[in-house]
């Protein structure tokens, strides 16, 4: 049963963990190289990749999705996708798709003479399913060794740890005043039942003792 339980733990960390890594923002720092369009498919299961803004119905089979492309300072490709999120999840309320785009052109640069910003955007790149980070906003840096601290997520993990932090001392004060006097209550009276079954029983013993010993009194009595 130990085994099962630290499964199912460490299934639901996994869970969680991954959720928080996909929504959470993250930052790089790149050099934009060129943007397109293109039309995708959204048919099958890989349709939780894409955004489903509320301004486009769900029922599509396929749309044109904007991308940008660009270059990390160690040489590594990299593509975003450049979709309004709208009203939907996650709740970036990005609705800026195509002044992103103009951004992102405006700052298209070559090798020899780069110009370096910084991408936030949320999501994974995966090239199986076709999966893409979604750019939600570009600003231009100094150079590719700037220092990006993630506020936001700083914020958010401290906020999270004192909601935990919250919950648990509810949790811990509703046992204490609810959950433990009740338990205690339960157990008196499961003691009281177990005294009188046990009563119960020695009177029966007493009584059965008694009425064997009545016959044996008669086993030595001679016959008239």
């Amino acid at each position: 049963m130990r085994y099962v339980k630290w499964t199912f733990v460490a299934t639901l960390a996994a869970v969680i963990i991954g959720f928080l890594h996909y929504t959470l923002p993250q930052h790089d720092v790149v050099r934009i190289v060129g943007t397109y369009q293109e039309r995708q498919d959204l048919s099958d299961w890989t349709r939780i990749f894409w955004a489903t803004p509320d301004d486009q119905a769900t029922g599509l089979i396929n749309r044109d999705v904007q991308f940008i492309q660009a270059v990390k300072a160690n040489g590594k490709e990299v593509v975003y996708r450049n979709e309004d999120t709208g009203w939907s999840w996650p709740p970036y309320f990005k609705f800026d798709t195509a002044n992103l785009l103009a951004r992102a052109q405006d700052m298209i640069s070559t090798s020899e003479n780069p110009k370096w910003a910084v991408v936030t955007h949320y999501g994974w790149r995966n090239i199986y399913v076709s999966a893409f980070p979604n750019a939600v906003n570009i600003k231009p840096v100094a150079g590719p060794d700037v220092t990006i601290i993630p506020w936001f997520n700083i914020a958010f993990f401290v906020a999270l740890a004192i909601l935990i932090f919250m919950l648990r001392r509810m949790w811990l004060q509703f046992r204490e005043r609810a959950l433990d006097p009740a338990l205690e209550d339960v157990g008196e009276a499961w003691e009281g039942v177990e005294g009188r079954a046990g009563h119960a029983a020695d009177e029966v013993r007493g009584f059965w003792g008694r009425f064997k010993a009545w016959l044996m009194t008669w086993k030595g009595k001679p016959r008239g």
